[in-house]
């Protein structure tokens, strides 16, 4: 597989992709000689700390930041390519009771009901946690039973008997080992992160890079985007 000499590849990203990435990864590395080194941090500090100077040679990052540094010249616009589609769902300890979110009126309820939910802040799932509680007219009432994280797995607090339901993007509440999935938020209030690829215009390693584009793009891998919780998106 691998055009280029063996070379280390840097890979910033979020915490959203790291699961599917954690399975992609091993088999490129054998395949193509080359090794990945992932940047991580939450999808809201990662622009920011690339938009500060910080660098790498390629990014897996949501979709709108990706488009924004190529058009600031900081990614190559036309190294740009679909990655990954993520789901937001609710999460609780593993053998606890699922709650109804079978419907917009269910989940409504069932966050109501429930006695605390965490959620990030910095996250996008924790951002759109707000703006979805404003529009079902329960903001002041959730409020007070918010539990929250600046970034990272928000199924840890849920394990650790800190909050008894998380709201997150799928992929990331899979990641968390005790956390049970009860199922997607319902698709009139759904909200779909998708995500991109794309290498840095300074990178020493452009080649390399592009090998590792490639590799994600692979019909082949659709199946472990599913396994991690996430869609596979494709040119």
């Amino acid at each position: 597989m691998a055009t280029t000499p063996p070379t280390n590849i840097t890979l910033r990203t979020s915490n959203s992709t790291r699961p599917v990435l954690d399975l992609l990864l091993p088999g490129f590395e054998r395949a193509a000689g080359h090794k990945v080194t992932l940047i991580l941090d939450t999808a809201k500090n990662s622009l920011a700390r690339i938009k500060a100077g910080e660098r790498a040679d390629a990014a897996v990052l949501l979709d709108k930041s990706i488009d924004e540094l190529a058009g600031m010249g900081v990614l190559i616009a036309d190294s740009r390519q679909p990655f990954s589609r993520s789901t937001i769902g609710i999460g609780v300890l593993q053998g606890a009771p699922k709650p109804d979110i079978s419907t917009v009126a269910a989940f409504k309820q069932t966050l109501l009901n429930a006695k605390s939910i965490a959620h990030t802040v910095h996250g996008p799932s924790g951002a759109y946690f707000l703006e979805l509680c404003e529009r079902l007219g329960i903001a002041e009432q959730v409020k007070p039973k918010t539990v929250t994280r600046p970034g990272g797995y928000i199924g840890v607090v849920v394990t650790a008997g800190e909050a008894e339901m998380a709201f997150q993007q799928i992929c990331e509440l899979l990641a968390v080992p005790g956390i049970e999935l009860v199922g997607p938020i319902p698709e009139a209030v759904q909200y779909n992160f998708d995500s991109k690829a794309a290498i840095f215009t300074d990178s020493k390693n452009q080649d390399a890079a592009r090998d590792l584009l490639k590799y994600f793009a692979r019909p082949e891998h659709a199946a472990t985007f599913i396994k991690a919780g996430l869609g596979q998106l494709r040119d």
